[in-house]
């Protein structure tokens, strides 16, 4: 596709950075207290960068208006700090980059990469690829029955068989999570994504948002989950623990990062470990954290 000039450029400044070093972020939604299968996520991608000499950025995903609760982001940043998983340059919110994912949609649309979509979730129930129900109908931007549509990017093979076509702007107005991400690797010059095993089924969708834009993905590598007793992945839904309630029973960050580490098998059970002590200890095993990153070593 044609970019303006604008916004060519800060995809090539992107590029820019990407080739400089290695560069991973971790992305929180601050729908709560980060819990410890968020801070387990943190702790491995935090710990990639350092190992490779990179940089490791700090974006908070707070566009779902909705979802977020008050002071949630000054207490990742706290849990951030107290864990010793120092982060560089400024704190990125996608909250104030709106303008920049709204003139790459622009842009989008006018190039008629973009459709409306009134397809309702009841009427996707069970399908697991958008079968293209509004793909070739009339283009119909407005309201409709006092409802606005989604804005569906339309795919190239093989992602058409493999996702579908992408929702890139929801029917409420919100930038969707695929468009944001996607422009935040390529324009932030993140060159490896290391996120939980959870996001494995997005990898697809964003693939297909960044070949819209003419770029190539960076690699993306999935770590295990941490489970409760029962086998369930930890989620703020579900009131998984806190680091608050941590600090409140006085417990230290180095016991917290050595559980995390053991749980992983990185050390010894009941070992005290700060951050950076297990990152040098790390330094001559790096294969031991490499074979954790599932997909780290394949773009």
């Amino acid at each position: 596709m044609q970019l303006p000039d604008h916004l060519s450029q800060v995809l090539q400044k992107g590029q820019g950075l990407s080739r400089r070093c290695y560069r991973g972020r971790f992305a929180p939604t601050p729908s709560g207290p980060l819990h410890l299968g968020n801070v387990r996520t943190a702790l491995l991608s935090w710990l990639r960068a350092r190992l490779n000499n990179g940089q490791w950025l700090l974006r908070v995903d707070d566009l779902d208006t909705p979802r977020i609760r008050t002071g949630s982001i000054e207490s990742v940043l706290q849990d951030l700090r107290w864990l010793g998983l120092n982060w560089d340059g400024p704190v990125v919110l996608q909250s104030r980059r709106r303008g920049l994912y709204g003139s790459f949609l622009s842009t989008l649309r006018k190039q008629g990469y973009l459709y409306p979509c009134r397809c309702s979730r009841r009427q996707l129930e069970g399908a697991t690829v958008y079968p293209g129900t509004c793909r070739r109908l009339h283009q119909d931007w407005g309201l409709k029955d006092a409802r606005l549509p989604s804005w569906r990017l339309r795919v190239v093979e093989p992602f058409a068989t493999a996702v579908g076509d992408v929702v890139l702007r929801r029917a409420d107005g919100v930038i969707a999570y695929h468009l944001a991400t996607s422009i935040d690797e390529l324009a932030l010059g993140i060159n490896e994504v290391v996120r939980g095993q959870d996001l494995v089924s997005v990898c697809a969708a964003q693939r297909a948002v960044i070949t819209s834009l003419g770029m190539t993905s960076p690699r993306y590598g999935h770590v295990p989950l941490l489970c409760d007793s029962s086998g369930q992945k930890l989620s703020k839904r579900d009131h998984a623990t806190g680091l608050s309630s941590l600090r409140d029973r006085d417990q230290e960050a180095a016991q917290v990062i050595g559980e995390l580490a053991a749980s992983l098998g990185l050390v010894a059970p009941a070992t005290a470990i700060s951050a950076e002590e297990l990152l040098e200890e790390l330094r001559e095993r790096q294969d031991k954290l490499t074979s954790l990153i599932v997909g780290a070593d394949s773009s």
